[in-house]
């Protein structure tokens, strides 16, 4: 894939991937990280996602599945090199999702998560 992929078609894979609980590996910040995305919106106009890290490279350091440190707050314009594949049941969360979603105010997509 030599073309760089646009913020739009960036946006538009992750909307998709929310709809149908999808998994996403992307860059950010220079590091490959595999996702499921929980939101999708605007925060001060610009594009923002609420994701669950549950594999791939973090400078932090990743914690165990399923634990509330691993939520991740990304602004869409520094994402590159998205790939959706398809979760097969396997879906990453954690507990705290309601109390993390301050990510993105004006939302327009989330993931129904039952019990959350």
């Amino acid at each position: 894939m030599g073309d760089r992929q646009t913020a739009e078609e960036i946006y538009a894979l992750i909307r998709h991937a929310i709809l149908v609980k999808d998994i996403v590996a992307l860059n950010y910040r220079g590091s490959v990280r595999e996702m499921c995305p929980h939101v999708l919106g605007k925060t001060k106009g610009s594009p923002y996602a609420l994701l669950y890290q549950f594999a791939g490279e973090t400078k932090a350091g990743l914690k165990p599945d399923g634990s509330p440190d691993n939520w991740r707050c990304i602004r869409i314009e520094e994402v590159s090199n998205v790939a959706v594949r398809k979760s097969a049941g396997e879906w990453h969360t954690a507990s705290n999702y309601s109390a993390m979603q301050n990510c993105v105010n004006e939302i327009d997509v989330g993931v129904e998560t039952k019990g959350a």
